[in-house]
C-alpha cells in the first residue's frame, strides 16, 4: 500500500472536459499521473462511487467549499477520484458544481487504485472492485500526507482534515 514518502505509481486518469481547449478536445480526456503532478501540490481524494450517499452529501461538498481555502493554503489543484468511467464522473461534476474546483477523475478500471493498494472489495454489494474512502496531499508526485478511512467510516478524509495538513506543510 501507497504511503507517505512514496511516489505516486505511473499510469493515466481520465477526465470528462466540457469545453475545447488546452490541447484537450470535448469528452473523455486522459492525462499522465506523473506528468499531471510534476511541479505541483495536489490534494487527492479517493471514494468509492459516484452518487454514494456519502460521496455526494458529504465528502465532493466538503472539497468544492474549501476549494479557494486549499488553494490559498498552496494546492494547485484537487482531484477527486473513483471507480468510475469519465462520463459518469463528469455527470456527477455537473451535479456536485465542481467546475474549476475539483477535478473529476475517473479511474475507470481501478488502475490507480490496484497500483496504490487503495482499493475497497465491495462485491458483496454489487459494486466491484472499488477504490478505498482517503484523501492524501502530494508534492511533485510525492505523497506528504495520507488519511485512509476504516471501512464504513468518514472521519479522517475530509477537505478540512487536508486543508489543516496543506497549512502545515506550508
Amino acid at each position: 500500500m501507497i504511503k507517505v514518502g512514496d511516489k505516486l505509481p505511473s499510469g493515466n486518469l481520465q477526465e470528462f472536459i466540457e469545453v475545447e481547449g488546452n490541447g484537450c478536445s470535448i469528452g473523455p480526456n486522459s492525462f499522465d499521473i506523473q506528468k499531471s503532478t510534476s511541479g505541483k501540490t495536489i490534494a487527492i481524494f479517493g471514494l468509492p462511487g459516484a452518487y454514494t450517499p456519502t460521496c455526494s452529501a458529504k465528502h465532493v461538498p466538503g472539497y468544492v467549499a474549501r476549494a479557494a481555502e486549499l488553494q490559498s493554503a498552496g494546492v494547485d489543484e484537487i482531484w477527486c477520484v473513483s471507480v468510475n468511467d469519465a462520463f459518469v464522473m463528469g455527470a456527477w461534476g455537473r451535479d456536485q458544481k465542481t467546475a474549476g474546483k475539483v477535478r473529476m477523475m475517473a479511474d475507470g478500471s481501478a488502475d490507480f487504485a490496484k497500483a496504490t493498494g487503495l482499493t475497497l472489495d465491495l462485491s458483496g454489494r454489487g459494486m466491484g472492485l472499488r477504490s478505498n474512502r482517503y484523501s492524501m496531499l502530494v508534492k511533485d508526485g510525492v505523497v506528504k500526507s495520507l488519511n485512509i478511512e476504516a471501512p464504513g467510516k468518514f472521519e479522517v478524509s475530509d477537505a478540512d482534515t487536508l486543508l489543516r495538513q496543506a497549512k502545515e506543510l506550508r
